[in-house]
């Protein structure tokens, strides 16, 4: 795969996506997302990859946020087509049936913190930064800021960091549950490659069914919550993985899962 805006390279069923824009703080422009959503379409339809990292290139951002530039034009109209494009983006790795890492490696701002948020792990070295500082631009998150950030650290906080746009450390992140895990800069992507290649030693099967099952809990109430659990529990039940993994346990030796 090749792209203007993104470095891509696999190994061992995990691919890493690169925001490649280090002289523009990795911001993301029209192009940049487009080429994430063609990236995202691709490896959504890739069966050798189980697992997915995102970082920032550079040592000073994982993404700054929106190409201010590219702001200053919109109106009522375009503005909400504007967020509608990003939202799909995000929507799209959020629901990307595999999981993805967010190796957070400096300013995570404003799309940065949201693009952060649309992944199923964040992993910080010690100098990220988060925020959602739009309101200094006198605009609000449009790429589901206001919504996920509400859902992973309470709506007190995210009232907090929303309406006073102010900026957190990762030591923060990590208290209000923003991230999983802060780490030294150095370790950041041998740690994330390090959970990425666990999970990708997992049945793929189970995977995707627990990706599904923890996506509702914010949708559904706790009674279909709970039914579409046994209904994915029982889809696990029928799996051949399921067979391989009892009878490897049983047997005391590694499951050899065939992700099916």
């Amino acid at each position: 795969m090749k792209y203007k805006n993104l470095l891509y390279e696999a190994s061992s069923n995990v691919a890493t996506v690169t925001v490649n824009r280090p002289e523009k703080l990795n911001a993301l422009n029209a192009q940049t997302k487009t080429e994430l959503l063609d990236v995202f379409s691709e490896l959504k339809q890739d069966q050798h990859i189980h697992a997915v990292i995102i970082t920032g290139s550079g040592e000073k951002s994982f993404v700054a946020g929106t190409d201010i530039g590219e702001l200053t034009e919109l109106d009522t109209e375009t503005g909400k087509k504007f967020a509608e494009g990003g939202q799909q983006v995000f929507d799209l790795i959020e629901h990307l049936g595999k999981p993805v890492i967010a190796a957070v490696n400096g300013f995570a701002l404003g799309g940065g913190c949201e693009l952060a948020m649309a992944c199923h792990l964040r992993i910080a070295s010690e100098n990220a930064k988060f925020g959602q500082p739009e309101v200094n631009l006198g605009i609000i998150p449009g790429y589901g800021g206001t919504q996920r950030l509400a859902r992973l650290v309470g709506e007190g906080r995210a009232m907090e960091l929303v309406l006073t746009g102010a900026m957190i450390d990762a030591a923060e992140a990590l208290q209000i549950g923003l991230v999983n895990k802060v780490v030294p800069r150095n370790d950041l992507l041998s740690t994330c490659s390090s959970i990425a290649q666990t999970i990708a030693g997992k049945s793929q099967v189970a995977i995707r069914m627990a990706l599904k099952a923890v996506h509702v809990t914010q949708e559904v109430s706790l009674t279909e919550g709970l039914k579409l659990e046994a209904s994915l529990f029982g889809l696990c039940c029928g799996s051949g993985d399921f067979k391989e993994g009892t009878t490897a346990f049983l047997e005391k030796r590694k499951p050899v899962f065939k992700n099916k």
